[in-house]
Formats: structure tokens, C-alpha cells, sequence
């Protein structure tokens, strides 16, 4: 056994993993409370951000309305799921929790602009919630490998009811975030996939 690979190394990277991808998690839900708390103590001023469908003025909103959320008890509801998911893509690196969260972000805002109802306003974490729930899912099976298999399917079993709200049939949710934010994420699995040795 080389150096380069004993037990106590391995432990101490796997444990700098767990910490960094906390850290990330932690620190992007920080900032959620942290924007969250001055929209509310300026008449929700941030509001303004969330994305108005089919104004082509409104497209630069599709990336802050991911950091926005209407009220304290809407950002309270993503908070867990958020910082769960976002944890155990950051497993994998700050570089992959942010290029994920990306195409999450965009799809999902890209689907919200084309589809949602007149005259309505939407911002929020839940599609990248859904974004990253997609992506863990089937990342798995995308790169072939059965730890991650195993992860998706543990996170299919603890947040699988996330996907009713997906449906059309939700009334004061966005569904459309939620459904191009699932898409986006599996996209992204895809996107990212790790490439095959050639053999």
C-alpha cells in the first residue's frame, strides 16, 4: 500500500469532503436567511427580483429569483431539503454543486418565464430543490456507479413525494419551477456525467 493511499489518508480526505460540502450547504442557506431577513426589513423591496413570465425584461431575474423567497415560512420550507441536497452534491466538489445548481437555476427559471399564469410573480428554492433532487437521482445510473445508485435511490425514499408537486394540478405552487427544475437536474447528471476509460 502506497503512501499516497493508507487508511488515515483516506479518512482525512473523505473528512475534508464532509466538511467543505457542510460548509457550502451551510454557507448558501446563510445567505437565503441573511437576504431573506433584509427583504423583510425593507417592505420586501427583493420582491421586485422574482421572474414575471414572457417579459424579456424579466429574464435577468431567472438567477436572483432562485436566492429570493416571499416570506420567512417560504424559505423555512426549502431550508432542510435544501441544505440535504445541496450537501451531498457538494460531496463532490464546490465546482459541481455550482455548475449543477446552474443549469438548474436557469432551466428552471427559463421554464417559469415561458409557462407560468399572467401577472404572477415567482421566486424561490424549490426549483433547485427539485433540481437537485433530479440530479442525484439518476446520477447514478447515468456515470454506472452503484454508490451513487444507492444514494439516489435513499434520497428517492426520504423526498419522492417532492415530485406531486410537479403536477400541474397545484394550486399556489409553482409547478413549472419545480418540473423544469427536476429536468434541469437531470440534465445536468448527463452534462457532467464522468467520462468512460477507454478501454
Amino acid at each position: 500500500m502506497t503512501a499516497g493511499t493508507t487508511p488515515a489518508r483516506t479518512g482525512a480526505a473523505r473528512g475534508g469532503r464532509f466538511k467543505t460540502a457542510a460548509v457550502l450547504a451551510g454557507g448558501w442557506l446563510a445567505l437565503l436567511w441573511l437576504l431573506e431577513f433584509y427583504d423583510q426589513s425593507n417592505g420586501n423591496v427583493l420582491d421586485t427580483y422574482g421572474i414575471s413570465p414572457r417579459d424579456v425584461s424579466e429574464l435577468r431575474d431567472l438567477i436572483p429569483a432562485a436566492f429570493l423567497h416571499f416570506g420567512y415560512d417560504h424559505l423555512a420550507a426549502n431550508s432542510v431539503p435544501l441544505f440535504v441536497l445541496a450537501f451531498l452534491t457538494a460531496l463532490s466538489g464546490a465546482g459541481r454543486l455550482i455548475a449543477v445548481s446552474a443549469v438548474v437555476i436557469i432551466v428552471s427559471g427559463a421554464g417559469v418565464w415561458l409557462l407560468a399564469p399572467p401577472h404572477s410573480v415567482t421566486a424561490g428554492a424549490s426549483g433547485v430543490v427539485f433540481g437537485l433532487f433530479g440530479y442525484l437521482l439518476v446520477r447514478g445510473f447515468v456515470d454506472r456507479r452503484v454508490v451513487d445508485v444507492v444514494l439516489g435511490l435513499i434520497v428517492a425514499a426520504v423526498y419522492g413525494s417532492i415530485l406531486w408537486g410537479a403536477l400541474p394540478n397545484q394550486s399556489g405552487v409553482s409547478w413549472q419551477a419545480h418540473l423544469f427544475g427536476l429536468l434541469g437536474g437531470i440534465l445536468a447528471a448527463f452534462a457532467f456525467r464522468t467520462p468512460r476509460a477507454v478501454k
